[in-house]
C-alpha cells in the first residue's frame, strides 16, 4: 500500500497511483481489476483519456468480488477543454459518473486552462482536439467562471476534492482570489528534465498538493510520435540516473519515482507487467541523499513534452509562455 499525504481540505489520499494515460480499452478492465489486487488504491484518470468506461468495470468488478471497499478507492477525472462552460459543467460529471458506474468522484481536476467550443456528446464524445467541423474553436469562459461550477459539484456531493493541471503560477494565483474552495491539487508534467522547481515549492506553499505526470520524461510520448520525445536521451539510459541506481542497487524507473516522492510528490505511474506494478508502489524503501538529489535537478532543460503550443490550434495557444 502507498504511504497517504492528506490534503488541504483534510482528506487523505494515496501518495502513489494508478494513471489511466494511454491504458488500452481491450485490456483496461483487467489492468484496473490486477492493480487493486496487488494495492492500488487511487486511480487517475480523465474524460479525454477515452477509457473510463473500462476503469469503471475493473473497478467495480473489485468491489464486487470483495477486494475494496468503494470508500478505499480515490477515483479521479478531470473535465475536459470542450465543456468549460458552467451549463457543461454538470452534463461533463454526469457522464463520467455514467461511464464509470459510481455515484461520485474523489478528484476532479480542470484538465487543462483552455476552454474549446463545446461539442455535445452525442455528437462525438471525448471531443479530443474536436471543436466542430470549423476546426479548432474557443469559448469565452474564465477559468474562475468554469472553477466556480466545480465547486457546486463539491456541494451536490458529487466531488469531493477539486484540482486543476497544467496551470501556470499566475493562472493558479488569479484563481486563488475568486476561489470559494482552494484547490486540493495540482497536476503538472514532472520529470528531470522539466523540474519546475519554483511552482512546485510556490503551490507546496499554498497548501495546495501536486501531483507529477510522466515521471519518465520522454518515454511517455514516444508512442505519440513525438519528435521532441525521440530527439530526446531516455531517462532509462541516462548516465546520471543509471550511475545513482548503481549505487543504491536499484532501477533506473525507481530512481526517477522515488526523486518526485522524496520532493513531496504524489506520482502516478502505469505499468502493463504485475511486477512492475508491485514495484511501483514500493519506490519509499530508500532515500537518495542530498547529492543524488542536487545531480538529477541539474539535469533540467525546461524540456516540456505536453505543450498545447505544439496542438495543431491556430493561433497557437500560449499556456506556458
Amino acid at each position: 500500500m502507498s504511504a497517504l499525504i492528506k490534503l488541504n481540505n483534510g482528506i487523505s489520499i494515496p501518495q502513489i497511483g494508478f494513471g489511466c494515460w494511454k491504458v488500452d480499452k481491450a485490456t483496461c478492465a483487467q489492468q484496473i481489476y490486477d492493480a487493486i489486487k496487488v494495492g492500488y488504491r487511487l486511480f487517475d484518470g480523465a474524460q479525454d483519456y477515452g477509457n473510463e468506461k473500462e476503469v469503471g468495470q475493473g473497478i467495480n468488478k473489485a468491489i464486487a468480488d470483495g477486494l475494496v471497499k468503494r470508500e478505499e478507492l480515490t477515483v479521479v477525472s478531470k473535465l475536459w477543454n470542450n465543456y468549460h462552460a458552467p451549463n457543461n459543467v454538470k452534463l461533463a460529471i454526469k457522464k463520467v459518473l455514467s461511464d464509470l458506474q459510481l455515484d461520485y468522484l474523489d478528484i476532479f481536476y480542470i484538465h487543462f486552462p483552455i476552454a474549446q467550443k463545446f461539442v455535445p456528446i452525442e455528437e462525438k464524445y471525448p471531443p479530443g482536439f474536436y471543436c466542430g467541423p470549423n476546426g479548432w474553436e474557443f469559448e469565452n469562459v474564465t477559468l474562475l467562471e468554469t472553477y466556480r461550477a466545480l465547486e457546486g459539484l463539491v456541494d451536490e456531493g458529487l466531488v469531493k476534492s477539486l484540482g486543476i493541471s497544467n496551470f501556470s503560477g499566475a493562472l493558479i494565483q488569479d484563481l486563488l482570489r475568486g476561489a470559494r474552495i482552494k484547490p486540493a491539487l495540482l497536476q503538472i508534467e514532472h520529470h528531470p528534465y522539466l523540474t519546475q522547481e519554483k511552482l512546485i515549492k510556490w503551490a507546496q506553499a499554498q497548501g495546495i498538493s501536486v501531483v507529477g505526470y510522466s515521471s519518465f520524461g520522454p518515454q511517455s510520448f514516444l508512442e505519440l510520435d513525438s519528435e521532441t520525445a525521440k530527439g530526446a536521451v531516455s531517462l532509462f539510459q541516462h548516465e546520471t540516473i543509471k550511475a545513482i541506481a548503481d549505487k543504491h542497487n536499484v532501477s533506473t524507473a525507481k530512481v526517477l519515482l522515488r526523486w518526485a516522492t522524496q520532493r513531496g510528490l504524489l506520482i502516478i505511474p502505469k505499468s502493463n507487467k504485475k511486477e512492475r506494478l508491485i514495484q511501483n508502489l514500493q519506490i519509499n524503501d530508500f532515500d537518495l541523499t542530498e547529492q543524488d538529489i542536487a545531480e538529477i535537478n541539474a539535469l533540467n532543460l525546461n524540456l516540456r513534452f505536453n505543450d498545447p503550443w505544439t496542438w495543431g490550434a491556430s493561433p497557437e495557444i500560449p499556456s506556458f509562455i
